[in-house]
Formats: C-alpha cells, sequence, structure tokens
C-alpha cells in the first residue's frame, strides 16, 4: 500500500523502494519526508537526471523561507528514531488549485458565441422571421391575434424536431413584449434534466414578479411529454390562477403523452415539416448573413453553390436543424481547404454529400411515426396500389424498422383483407415470415417486397373478417344467453355422458352429405355470419 502510494506521487520505483527501507517500511509520509530530506541534502548547482516529481504542487510549506524549511527538515530523520507516533508532524495539506474568478472580459463570451451552432445563432427574431408553418402564422391566426390583444394562451407546440417549435416560443415572447406594455419574462426548462423542484422554483418566482410590479412569466419547458403524470399535475393549479402562461413542446403525440387535463387548459399546434422552399430560404440567409451565418463559423467569407442548397433542402426531411448543420458542416470542410485565411472558402456539392453521409430518414419504432408508417403500407395494400406499399415499405425498412414485425403485420393482412378471395395469400405471408426469420436484414428485404406486391395485387374479401366481427359482437352482447352446446354436437367419450344424451342424434356429414342438421344454438337459428356464396355442385 506505501509503495502505492509512493508510486502515485510520481517517484520512481528504486527511490520509493529505498525510501521504506530506510524508514522501516510501515510509513508513507515518513518515506516521503526521508526522500525530501535526502533530496535536500545533496542538492548542487548541478540538475541531476533523476525523475523525483516537484512536489510544491502536492504540498504546501509551512514556512516561506527555504533555508528554513531545508534546515528543519534535516534534523526530522533522526527525532523520528525516537518520536512515538502521535507526535509526528502534520501531514502538509494538498495543494488544490483555486477555481479563477469569472472574467468580464469581451474575449471568452466572443469565443462563447464562435462556437455557438449555426442553428442557434440564425434562430428568427419575431414571427415575422419565421419561415413555413403558414398555417400558424397567417395575418389574423390566433398567435398574431394573441399578441395584438395581448392576451397570451397556455400552448403545446407538436410536431418533428427542427421545425420551429423552440423558436417559436421564443418568437411569441419578443413579438409580443416589443408591442406591449410590459414586457413578458421567459423561463425555459428542459423536462429531460428539470424536476417539479424546478418548476416550483421558477413558478414560486413568476408569483413575485407578478405581484411585485404585474410581469407575467412565460415557462417554456421543452420535451414536455417525458415528464410523468405527476409532474405534469404541477401546472393546473397555476396555469388555472394565472400565474404563469404555460407553453410546451413535444416530438410525440400529446393524445397518448399528456394528461387530458393539461390538454384541456392549453391550445395544441401542430407543426408541420418544412418544404424543400422554405428549407432553401433558411440556408440562404444563413450564407449571406456576415455578421451570426456561415461567416461567422467559419472565420472568412464563404461561397455558397446553389446545388449545394438544393441538394441540403431535399435531403434534410424538412428538418431545419439538420439542414443548417449540414451547411454548417460543410463550409467548415470548405474553410480546410482554403489556402489562405483572406480567401473565400467556396462550399461545392462534395462537401454537401460528406456532411450528410447519408439521407435523413424520419422513422421511430415505437413513436406515431411507426403507426402511420404501418397504416399506410396496410392502406396502399388494400387499394391494390403495389407502388405505393412498397415505397412505404421501404420507408420502414430504412429507417430501421424490425422486419419481423413487417412480416407479421402481412399475415394478419393476408387474412384480413384477401381471406377467402385467395387463399393461398395466407401460404405466401407466412413463407415471408420465415424466411425473413431465416435470414434477416438486409438480405429479406426483397422478400418482403415480393409479399407485399403480392397481397396488393391478389382479390380482396373481408367476409371472413366482417363474420368474426359478427360473431364476437353476438357474444359479447349476449344474444341467445350464449347457452349450452347443443346435446347432439357434444362429445361422448364415456357411457355415463352417452347416456345423458351427449352425441345423440348426430348425423355422420361424410356418410350421408346430403343429411339436414342444426349446428347452431337453437336461440341463434337462422342467423348468418358469413357472407359467402356456397356451392355444393358435383361434377358429373
Amino acid at each position: 500500500m506505501e509503495m502505492e502510494q509512493l508510486l502515485s506521487m510520481g517517484f520512481p520505483t528504486d527511490l520509493a523502494a529505498e525510501a521504506l527501507a530506510a524508514t522501516g517500511g510501515n510509513s508513507a509520509l515518513k518515506a516521503t519526508d526521508w526522500i525530501l530530506n535526502r533530496n535536500s541534502s545533496t542538492t548542487s548547482t548541478t540538475p541531476t537526471a533523476t525523475s523525483q516529481p516537484k512536489l510544491d504542487r502536492f504540498f504546501l510549506s509551512q514556512s516561506t523561507p527555504s533555508s528554513n524549511s531545508q534546515s528543519q527538515d534535516k534534523q526530522e530523520p533522526e527525532e523520528q528514531q525516537s518520536t512515538p507516533t502521535s507526535q509526528l508532524p502534520k501531514r502538509r495539506k494538498l495543494l488544490v488549485p483555486e477555481t479563477p474568478p469569472p472574467t468580464t472580459s469581451d474575449k471568452p463570451a466572443t469565443a462563447a458565441a464562435h462556437h455557438q451552432p449555426l442553428s442557434e445563432r440564425m434562430r428568427p427574431r419575431t414571427l415575422n422571421d419565421v419561415v413555413g408553418q403558414d398555417h400558424l402564422l397567417a395575418p389574423n391566426s390566433l398567435l398574431r391575434s394573441a399578441i395584438k390583444c395581448e392576451r397570451l394562451p397556455s400552448l403545446v407546440f407538436w410536431g418533428p424536431p427542427g421545425t420551429g417549435k423552440t423558436s417559436i416560443a421564443k418568437a411569441i415572447i419578443n413579438s409580443a413584449s416589443s408591442s406591449a406594455a410590459r414586457p413578458y419574462r421567459f423561463v425555459s426548462l428542459s423536462a429531460v434534466t428539470a424536476g417539479v423542484k424546478d418548476v416550483r422554483d421558477a413558478i414560486d418566482e413568476a408569483r413575485k414578479r407578478k405581484k411585485l410590479n404585474g410581469q407575467r412569466t412565460v415557462l417554456f419547458v421543452d420535451e414536455v411529454h417525458r415528464f410523468n403524470k405527476s409532474q405534469q399535475d404541477s401546472f393546473l393549479p397555476v396555469i388555472e390562477d394565472g400565474s404563469i402562461v404555460f407553453m410546451g413542446a413535444t416530438t410525440e403525440n400529446p393524445s397518448f403523452h399528456l394528461i387530458t387535463p393539461l390538454l384541456s387548459r392549453s391550445r395544441v399546434l401542430d407543426l408541420r415539416p418544412l418544404s424543400p422552399q422554405y428549407i432553401e430560404v433558411l440556408l440562404r440567409r444563413a450564407a449571406e448573413n456576415s455578421k451570426i451565418g456561415l461567416a461567422r463559423s467559419v472565420g472568412m467569407q464563404v461561397g455558397v453553390e446553389e446545388e449545394v442548397i438544393r441538394f441540403i433542402s431535399a435531403n434534410c426531411d424538412g428538418d431545419a436543424r439538420v439542414a443548417l448543420n449540414a451547411l454548417e458542416i460543410s463550409a467548415t470542410t470548405a474553410a480546410a481547404r482554403a489556402s489562405t485565411p483572406d480567401s473565400v472558402a467556396g462550399v461545392t456539392l462534395e462537401d454537401a454529400r460528406e456532411a450528410l453521409q447519408c439521407k435523413h430518414v424520419a422513422s421511430d419504432k415505437a413513436g406515431e411515426e411507426h403507426y402511420n408508417l404501418i397504416s399506410a403500407l396496410h392502406k396502399s395494400m388494400r387499394g391494390s396500389d403495389a407502388n405505393a406499399a412498397i415505397y412505404w415499405l421501404a420507408r420502414m425498412v430504412e429507417g430501421g424498422q424490425e422486419p419481423l414485425y413487417i412480416a407479421r403485420r402481412l399475415v394478419r393482412f393476408a387474412s384480413e383483407d384477401v381471406g377467402l378471395a385467395d387463399p393461398l395469400a395466407l401460404n405466401q405471408a407466412v413463407a415471408c415470415y420465415q424466411a425473413c426469420h431465416f435470414i434477416g436484414m438486409p438480405e429479406c428485404n426483397v422478400i418482403l417486397a415480393q409479399c407485399v406486391a403480392y397481397l396488393a395485387l391478389a382479390p380482396k374479401s373481408i367476409a371472413v373478417y366482417k363474420a368474426m366481427n359478427s360473431a364476437a359482437e353476438v357474444v359479447r352482447s349476449s344474444v341467445g344467453q350464449n347457452e349450452g352446446v347443443p346435446l347432439h354436437l357434444r362429445n361422448a367419450p364415456t357411457k355415463l355422458m352417452k347416456d345423458f344424451g351427449y352425441g345423440k342424434g348426430y348425423i355422420y356429414t361424410p356418410d350421408d352429405p346430403s343429411a339436414e342438421q342444426r349446428f347452431l344454438p337453437p336461440s341463434l337459428e337462422g342467423y348468418k355470419f358469413l357472407d359467402w356464396p356456397i356451392s355444393n355442385d358435383t361434377d358429373g
């Protein structure tokens, strides 16, 4: 243990071993003092080749004059031989560097702003700067009317990443504060890192400010769907009494992830992916703005080819953040290629391809988009559109969807939508599932495509599906009181059961195909569940 302590302080192995041998080997402190005294006694003007570290970075000296400390250290080894352990000199304090005080100079702030992502610097200042989401920002829209009347409602922004949820929330506050007599106070929390205590602290401060000078607080909670039910409940009373204006942002369907009382107190705004024309506007802004745009990112003038803007706009799936980040990375690549800092960094299409690496595919395995895609696939096959069905299949596969999940849905479709119109469809779907299980991705993608195409082009019948639903409804509603099985249909494996009439009167149909007998309970006689033509015609 003592050897490890000495080695961790940087002493060579041979020196540490010599020190332990000289001091009895049971105290790292004694060995350290021995090394210090040995070093001070052998100090000369000629530098030695030893790798002993400078212990000034580990210990604070108790006496400032170096000569006094050396003379005192020389006497310590002799005294330690007869000094009890309780009288050993106190261990010297470890040197802990103090945290430098915060600076007020402009250079650190400038450096922080320099490294701020382009997507953050290019956020719109007011609603007039927002691009896209025209269905929310029309002249007579809810948001503009609320700002005009200085009556901001509680809002929930719902949409995919990079569609402007946070940007619009901040733009609303800036627009409202510029026209209001008393500006709004904007407080932002993230449900990823914040808890109920953070929410309560923000609410308490909001109440104090409202009571002191009437200033209202907008509490913006990003990723609000990550709060559980009890955490979401904490917003209800303060929204109700007007202590705060609540604004939340979520990428998940509020119907499934936000509690109903919170939804009833808020207005849900649906944000949609930005079309390529709007993405192009944002990219041109970033390329042309010399103060906060691309030039700020790379420290030189940047030229962006028009095909670069079109390429990124078409391959970001309506995500403005992805587009701006890709443009910034492209500019960085171009700047590294530039010969001098005074030259212009030209961003090429190859730079953009390298920045994006691959097309951004919006998909998930458990969220709403998961169900949207499988619904589109199902409906396309039902409508016998093989082209659309294969497209939606490709979207799911490229998005990382589990192939066995897709195959299970195809098995269900084979019976639900094709059914008796082509009984071989079920064989195809089951074979597809087994083949996907055998070979997996990526080779099974063509197997899925073959099955999807077969099911889309097959004739359709939902007769079995409707029959099952009708029968289930009769059972659930207890039509016919769900009476017992008629005696002639019951199995009679024992003599006692035969004596009670089990199986009595049953006609074995293969022996007499033309014989008539009843199979439904008497109370349901005449019910028809399956609407399918039955042919008893025989050849000959």
